[in-house]
C-alpha cells in the first residue's frame, strides 16, 4: 500500500503523504552531525523517524533491498551511514529493535530518517497505515568491526525468519587446531510470541579466510 507516499528516486516511495513535520528542539531531536565527528565518534541514539518501501530492483549501494531478509533500509545520501552499514533502529512507542543493513541512499534526505523497508517496519511492530513512526537510529560499529559476526547476522536471520536479531555481543575468540581461528557470537532473537539467545560460531584459516565450521545452537 503506498498511499500515503509520493513517488520517490530509485523506483520506490520515501516521503508520507500528507506529512506534517513535529516540533522539536535542537537538543532533544538532532537532526545533524557534527562536522568534527565520525559515525565511530557518534555513539549515542540519534532521535529520529523511520517511514517505510516496498524497495526497488536498483539501488545506489548495489545490494538488493532482499539482503538480509529484508532487514535492509535507505539513508540520506549526505549522512554519515555508510552502504552495507549495520544499523539498530528502535521504535520509541514500543521499545522493538531490529538491526537493518543501509542497501541505498537518497538525495536530500535528513541524517535522522530512516526509510525501512516494509518487512523491517512491521518488525518494529509498526502499522504501516501509520506511515512514520518516532525511532531511535544507532550505528552498530562494533558489529562492523567484527567480519565474522556480521557473516552469522545474515546467515541467522534467514535460518530464523520468524525472528529479528534484536541485539549481539562477541563471546570468544581463540585459536583451535591446525593454526585456524574460533570465533563465537551471541545474538538475542525475538519474534512475537518470545525471545531466545542463539549462539553462533564459525571456524576458519586466518590466511585464506576459508571457512571450515559455522554452528548454532540455543543458549
Amino acid at each position: 500500500m503506498h498511499s500515503h507516499y509520493y513517488p520517490g528516486p530509485y523506483g520506490y516511495p520515501y516521503i508520507p503523504v500528507p506529512y506534517q513535520e513535529q516540533s522539536y528542539s535542537r537538543y532533544s531531536y538532532p537532526d545533524y552531525f557534527p562536522y568534527h565527528q565520525s559515525y565511530y565518534d557518534y555513539r549515542q541514539p540519534v532521535r529520529g523517524q523511520a517511514t517505510w518501501t516496498e524497495g526497488g530492483t536498483v539501488t545506489q549501494c548495489g545490494i538488493p533491498w532482499s539482503n538480509n531478509q529484508y532487514m535492509t533500509a535507505a539513508v540520506g545520501s549526505n549522512s554519515p551511514y555508510q552502504c552495507g552499514q549495520a544499523i539498530k533502529v528502535r521504535n520509541v512507542t514500543n521499545g522493538r529493535v531490529v538491526i537493518v543493513t543501509v542497501v541505498d541512499k537518497v538525495p536530500n534526505y535528513p541524517a535522522n530518517k530512516i526509510n525501512l523497508h516494509r518487512k523491517a517496519f512491521e518488525a518494529l511492530g509498526a502499522n504501516i497505515d501509520l506511515g512514520i513512526i518516532n525511532v531511535d537510529i544507532t550505528p552498530s560499529p562494533e558489529l562492523e568491526e567484527e567480519k565474522w559476526g556480521k557473516y552469522l547476522l545474515e546467515i541467522i536471520q534467514a535460518a530464523y525468519p520468524n525472528y529479528n536479531v534484536t541485539d549481539y555481543s562477541k563471546v570468544s575468540k581463540n585459536q583451535v587446531n591446525g593454526g585456524q581461528i574460533r570465533e563465537v557470537f551471541k545474538f538475542v532473537m525475538t519474534s512475537p510470541q518470545e525471545t531466545t539467545n542463539i549462539q553462533g560460531s564459525v571456524v576458519y584459516n586466518p590466511n585464506t579466510d576459508r571457512i571450515n565450521s559455522i554452528n548454532f545452537k540455543e543458549v
